[in-house]
């Protein structure tokens, strides 16, 4: 779910930063009518993600290449495994070939991360939410490779929903006022979600009519006494600290979502190859 018009920006912009005026390796070394075959595999189990951004990245920088893409966002391979195939134009396959890796190593290993958080509470309710914890100028396609992983994405940017923290309170003096006034202009598709830190505001939220209720770094008893009185009168996500070690025991509070950065913010790149065929 990335939108390809907006993508094909973003090659230009990783071409010319890697590139400079021209590969100089390259242009130096490889003659302009020499041909090549080369795979793009994988060289450890992963959850695939940024596949078709990678084969995007070679035609875009050469057109006269052929791209065959051998397997699909959100599969989950094993080492060895084929992910694409580019022949054609030997210098622009060489040239490409380190920008086309980068982002496929990098949205692979989100997609990757997220399927092992998601896989540590699949005996519960809760579903994996990512947050706006993401690489500037990669939002997009971070928020991709989290959906490839079995993740859920919260709000794409600030105009996606009203998302009322502890300053936009205390300014409009409190959540009932808040929530109301937030209401009376919201677009009638959005929803309004209520940071609370302590119980109390959870039943404030919940009086104010709040469509979701986040629990901002609440101990786990605290966390299910709000699910209990929440009721399903509200959605309820859990945020703050969530770690591996600790997600587990988080969903099996009763919640509905729970947000994390780790999924992307300290997701490794996983290790993808391009060998000659």
């Amino acid at each position: 779910m990335y939108d390809r018009f907006a993508t094909q920006a973003l090659i230009e912009l990783w071409l010319t930063e890697d590139i400079g005026a021209c590969d100089l390796t390259v242009q130096l070394m490889i003659d302009p009518d020499a041909t090549g075959s080369f795979r793009m595999n994988a060289r450890e189990p992963m959850t695939l993600a940024g596949i078709e951004v990678a084969a995007s990245v070679f035609r875009r920088y050469e057109p006269a290449l052929s791209v065959e893409v051998a397997a699909s966002d959100g599969d989950k391979v094993g080492k060895g495994a084929t992910l694409l195939v580019v022949r054609g134009p030997a210098q622009g396959i060489l040239t490409a070939e380190r920008t086309a890796l980068n982002i496929v190593q990098r949205l692979s290993g989100i997609a990757t991360e997220t399927a092992r958080y998601v896989a540590a509470i699949a005996h519960t309710r809760a579903r994996l939410i990512d947050t706006r914890k993401t690489t500037p100028g990669l939002r997009m396609l971070e928020k991709h490779a989290v959906m490839c992983g079995g993740g859920l994405n919260h709000r794409l940017g600030l105009d996606n929903g009203v998302m009322l923290k502890d300053n936009h309170i205390a300014v409009c003096g409190g959540i009932g006022p808040a929530v109301a006034r937030a209401r009376a202009k919201l677009p009638i598709l959005s929803k309004i979600e209520v940071e609370c830190d302590r119980l109390a505001q959870v039943r404030e939220a919940v009086e104010a009519g709040a469509d979701v209720i986040m629990l901002d770094n609440m101990p786990l008893p605290e966390m299910r006494d709000a699910v209990a009185h929440v009721a399903g009168r509200a959605r309820v996500e859990a945020s703050g600290g969530i770690r591996f070690d600790t997600i587990g025991p988080i969903a099996e509070t009763g919640v509905d979502y729970i947000s994390t950065s780790k999924i992307t913010q300290s997701a490794p790149a996983v290790d993808i190859g391009l060998d000659e065929a």
